[in-house]
């Protein structure tokens, strides 16, 4: 896994549809993966335009559970259609870190990520996201940006 190196970035608010979900710790694999099916199943019947990049919004854990958004980036709003929402992703500055390399790579780059923003006394917001740029999951190549909103 390669990092570059954290940085602030703005970013701009981005529709996306979502499947939320509140796994246990322990089931996280498994929540992501239902999710993702059920995006998959569900996305070619939303009229939300063009699709973008996957990813993921999490908020830290709380009493054992993880509060996440599996989704997809949308072009524009829609009505909601099952278990997939309309949602988004936030606006403001956040600490932006680009990782490229299998996923097996992304908690340790999630601590870097945290660790530099403890060392720039930067508070965290609580809403982190990570989006899937490309690549394989498994490969090398993958790219994926890790953010955390700033306080």
């Amino acid at each position: 896994m390669a990092a570059a190196v954290p940085e602030i970035v703005t970013v701009e608010r981005r529709l996306t549809a979502v499947v939320r979900t509140q796994p246990a710790m322990s089931e996280i694999p498994q929540a992501e993966r239902a999710a993702r099916a059920t995006l998959a199943n569900t996305l070619p019947s939303l009229d939300a335009g063009l699709l973008g990049d996957a990813f993921t919004l999490w908020r830290p854990p709380t009493d054992g559970r993880l509060y996440m958004e599996p989704g997809v980036l949308v072009s524009r709003d829609f009505a909601p259609v099952g278990d997939v929402v309309p949602s988004e992703l936030p606006a403001g500055r956040a600490a932006h870190l680009l990782v490229v390399g299998s996923y097996e790579g992304i908690p340790g780059a999630w601590q870097t990520l945290f660790d530099w923003c403890t060392r720039e006394q930067l508070a965290r917001a609580g809403v982190n996201w990570q989006i899937y740029e490309g690549g394989d999951k498994d490969s090398a190549t993958a790219r994926t940006a890790l953010y955390t909103l700033l306080a």
